[in-house]
């Protein structure tokens, strides 16, 4: 018999899902300090949380029987995932539960915001009646810039067209069949701030869209433009919205979620009478609560059982065999996407998967739906899992095309990744060597060997003497220590690619310090993998 904690909070309904299996021995014990839960956790197969239980290093070395964590929700913050993963065990989340509650929520923003109803009905309630004071704006024939064209984007979309409204949108994972079949026109980011009258946010806080929303993109924005917020808090710089909402840079905000929650009780927005406020009610519907809750506790009930693995962001289905062997391929494979997505600019079109060597005989679509997750984490972070990677790039008009190639390589196996966008290619191979440690040893079209690491750096430079001398001269005075280093160039004194794994991340500021003042230099790109 398998043992389920529940210790959240959950809907009725999803206990109901795991109650009603005569193999299951379920428990609800909500509120649990850590250490009563570090003390009982060992007796569990699975655990069922929501936002509350912080499932932590410690704790889940006490999870000796552990098999599946399930959160009820979209967001794994509470979760220590790689610690998880070491020890075996699949994490699940439901990420598709609350996309409607989260669209009506961004609506709700957008019009209480337009037609200032939170300050009208707290006018009413003090016995005034000021009808000129709060005249407000109509949606209709006004344009809606959408940032993420995701689920919650589109059905965003399908809203704000009922409503008259024009739609465009940035998304670089989306394809413009995609976007034309919801009548929404794709630009790029600059277009979509100059152009918009209401600006949404509906993409994922990665590295890439962390302030995204900042000084400078507020200068861009009409300074009839209104900024709305329930995606994710930190992908607006709240410090430049207040300066941008104060000096009438832009006409209001709306902000359901916030770079610290709950925000500090002095925080400056609050004093400013333009912007809308809500604490983070996203997902905060009677429908969003019982659909995640039986959609976590149905995967849950599967992945005890052995059926599927709906929903696990850190695992593919395989037998335990066959993993032994393709696991170290699924490490590179999702490495070589999370890369070559942040080497590459403009809008994806195409994946094309080369596997040659010994291993094609094995089934490599775990192999593949790696590679699509590194490729859309920076942009869809949590929803994206090694389950649904293919489906998403489907939906979002992005081609994969795999090939087996059994002619021989320079390897015993690799790993072959051309992504093709509406600007550029680029391509990466990779391999294991006998210690089973990954390598990306070719980059476009220059041989080198590089280690695939959380911190690195891309510079295309000549070949010329002084290159490394420079950056060992620069990293060195920030106390930036170069872990290692990979080489490559075409031919003699032409063009090189130079790639540095370092313990510690660069600043824009250094950035701009090596490329100052020297033509060896023609690019250089700060990629976390």
């Amino acid at each position: 018999m398998a043992k389920v904690l529940i210790s959240d909070k959950l809907a009725q309904e999803g206990i109901a899902v795991l109650k009603s299996e005569p193999d299951f021995q379920v428990d609800v014990k909500t509120g649990l300090k850590p250490e009563e839960l570090s003390s009982i956790i060992g007796d569990y197969q699975a655990i069922v949380v929501r936002s509350e239980t912080k499932l932590t290093k410690d704790i889940i070395d006490k999870a000796q029987n552990l098999k599946v964590i399930g959160r009820a929700g979209v967001g794994l913050d509470n979760v220590d995932l790689e610690e998880a993963t070491q020890r075996g065990i699949i994490v699940m989340n439901a990420p598709s539960g609350n996309t409607i509650s989260t669209c009506e929520q961004a609506f709700a923003l957008i019009l209480s915001l337009s037609r200032n109803i939170a300050k009208a009905d707290a006018s009413v309630r003090e016995g005034k009646w000021e009808r000129s004071k709060f005249k407000g704006v109509e949606l209709y024939g006004k344009t809606l810039g959408i940032i993420g064209l995701g689920r919650i984007g589109r059905e965003v979309a399908k809203r704000a067209l009922s409503f008259g409204m024009r739609v465009i949108s940035f998304d670089p994972f989306i394809s413009e069949d995609v976007a034309k079949s919801i009548d929404a026109e794709l630009v790029d980011l600059e277009r979509l701030l100059k152009s918009s009258d209401y600006i949404t946010i509906h993409t994922a806080l990665t590295d890439e869209t962390e302030n995204m929303i900042s000084h400078k993109e507020f200068s861009l924005m009409k300074p009839t433009a209104r900024i709305i917020n329930s995606a994710r808090g930190g992908i607006i710089d709240e410090k430049a919205l207040c300066e941008a909402l104060k000096d009438k840079k832009i006409a209001g905000a709306a902000l359901d979620v916030y770079g610290k929650e709950p925000p500090e009780k002095n925080d400056p927005l609050f004093g400013l009478d333009n912007i809308v406020l809500s604490p983070h009610l996203g997902a905060s519907t009677q429908e969003a609560q019982v659909n995640v809750a039986v959609e976590i506790a149905e995967c849950v009930r599967d992945a005890l059982y052995g059926r599927s693995l709906r929903n696990a962001v850190n695992f593919p289905t395989l037998e335990p065999e066959v993993w032994q062997v393709l696991s170290p391929y699924i490490g590179l494979a999702e490495k070589m996407g999370l890369i070559s997505s942040q080497l590459i600019k403009g809008r994806v079109k195409e994946v094309v998967l080369t596997y040659a060597g010994e291993f094609i005989s094995f089934n490599l679509a775990p192999v593949s739906s790696a590679v699509v997750k590194g490729l859309l984490s920076p942009v869809m972070e949590e929803t994206v899992n090694f389950v649904n990677s293919l489906n998403l790039a489907k939906e979002r008009g992005i081609k994969v095309e795999v090939v087996k190639s059994s002619e021989g390589t320079d390897y015993v196996n690799s790993v072959s990744l051309l992504l093709k966008s509406d600007k550029e290619r680029v391509s990466l191979e990779g391999t294991l060597f006998a210690n089973k440690s990954a390598r990306i040893v070719k980059i476009n079209d220059f041989y080198l060997e590089v280690v695939p690491s959380e911190f690195m750096v891309f510079i295309e430079n000549r070949d010329k003497p002084g290159v490394i001398g420079k950056l060992g001269t620069i990293l060195g005075k920030h106390q930036i220590n170069i872990a290692s280093m990979g080489f490559g160039r075409k031919q003699k004194g032409g063009d090189a690619l130079t790639v540095l794994t370092v313990d510690s991340p660069l600043t824009e500021e250094i950035v701009k310090e090596i490329l100052s003042g020297d033509d060896k230099f023609i690019s250089l790109k700060f990629i976390k993998a």
